[in-house]
Parts: structure tokens; C-alpha cells; sequence
């Protein structure tokens, strides 16, 4: 590397001049810093109960489809055996013979079983999906939270060793400024950045879930 101090007074020291390798070194370390950052017992545990109430909340939407199509096809069956019971009584009126009611007390549980599948699909509905989808926001939010605290964490350590290398040099020219925001604490820091404006944007989404819900029960 060749400069000219007098017209050169700020120096900029690089391990290569090939900036793809440079930028591919980058990388490198900074996905290794977050499959570190995401091995922490504070991320592993925040994620594993983001897991959680993320699979409570597909669990029962499952269960609303599940039921949904069962009340659909309880309808259509309890149709049509309310059809032929009553086409019974009428042969059977017309015939003379005696009245048959079974096929009536068929059609009475059938209604009595939709109507409690209604209930259960108006309870996940109205309370249970809405309940678990604000605590899957708010598991999720936290998990972002840990793993930027973590990345913020790593970083910190970067620099803090990078300014131990250093020490040497400053000693001898009393000044040197390093711009960290180049180099992997750099880019592990805007990354935690973003994760924290995530875990907002997030939060605020459970926040107004919550109050539409929290209005729903006071109108009810």
C-alpha cells in the first residue's frame, strides 16, 4: 500500500484490498455471531416459548377449521333426516298406521350437538384465538428483544477486544479513530437495530389486537 501522508492525512487499513473478499468475509462472521447469539440460554429459551404459544395458536386454528367442517356437515346430515322423519309421519298418517317419533328424537340430538359446536367455534372465535395470537405477538417481541440483546452483547465484545489490539498503535500516535460501524460489531449492531424496531412494530400489532378484543367483551 502506497500514500502520501501530506495529502493523505486520513488512513483507512484494510486486511485485503479485494472488497468481495472483504464483504464475504464480513458475512462469514457476522451469520457465525448470530448462530452464537442464538445459542444463548436467554435467546434458546425466549424462542423456545415463542415456539410454544406459536403452536397453541395453530393448534387451535386447526380446531376451527376441524369443527367449522364438522358443524357443515352435521347441518346437512341433520337436514336430511329431519326430511325423512317427516315424510315418515306423513306415509305413515296417510297409511293409517302408528306415529314413529324415533327419527324426530335422531333430528333433536343431532340440533342439540350442532348447537354445541357452535359454541365451541364461537368460543375460539371470540376468545381463545384472539387470547393466543396476542400471546404469540408478545412471545415474539421478547424473542426478538433477547436475540438483539445478544447480538448488542457480542458486538460489544468485538470492540472492546478490537480497541485492545490497538493500544499498541495509540500509545505511539496518541489518537487513533476506528470506525466500528465497517466492520462485524458495525453490522451486528444494525442488525440488533432492526430486531428492536421488529420487536416494536410487533408489540404494537398485540397492543391493538388486544384492545379490539378487550372492546369486543365490553360491547358483549
Amino acid at each position: 500500500m502506497s500514500f502520501y501522508l501530506a495529502e493523505t492525512p486520513t488512513l483507512e487499513a484494510v486486511a485485503t484490498e479485494d472488497e468481495r473478499v472483504l464483504a464475504q468475509g464480513l458475512l462469514t462472521r457476522v451469520a457465525e455471531a448470530v448462530q452464537y447469539a442464538e445459542s444463548q440460554t436467554p435467546v434458546c429459551e425466549a424462542s423456545g416459548a415463542q415456539q410454544q404459544a406459536q403452536d397453541r395458536l395453530e393448534r387451535l386454528r386447526t380446531a376451527e377449521r376441524a369443527l367449522s367442517k364438522h358443524a357443515k356437515e352435521s347441518r346437512e346430515r341433520v337436514a336430511e333426516l329431519s326430511e325423512r322423519a317427516l315424510e315418515n309421519l306423513v306415509e305413515a298418517a296417510a297409511a293409517g298406521k302408528k306415529l314413529e317419533f324415533k327419527k324426530l328424537d335422531d333430528v333433536a340430538t343431532g340440533e342439540a350437538q350442532i348447537r354445541a359446536l357452535v359454541q365451541a367455534i364461537a368460543s375460539l372465535a371470540e376468545h381463545l384465538i384472539p387470547r393466543a395470537q396476542i400471546a404469540s405477538l408478545r412471545e415474539e417481541a421478547h424473542a426478538l428483544e433477547a436475540k438483539a440483546r445478544a447480538l448488542e452483547g457480542i458486538a460489544q465484545d468485538r470492540a472492546e477486544k478490537v480497541l485492545e489490539q490497538l493500544r499498541g498503535a495509540v500509545s505511539e500516535e496518541m489518537v487513533l479513530p476506528v470506525d466500528m460501524s465497517k466492520g462485524v460489531a458495525g453490522a451486528l449492531l444494525a442488525r440488533a437495530a432492526g430486531m428492536k424496531r421488529l420487536a416494536i412494530q410487533v408489540s404494537e400489532n398485540a397492543d391493538r389486537i388486544e384492545r379490539a378484543y378487550q372492546d369486543r367483551r365490553l360491547a358483549g
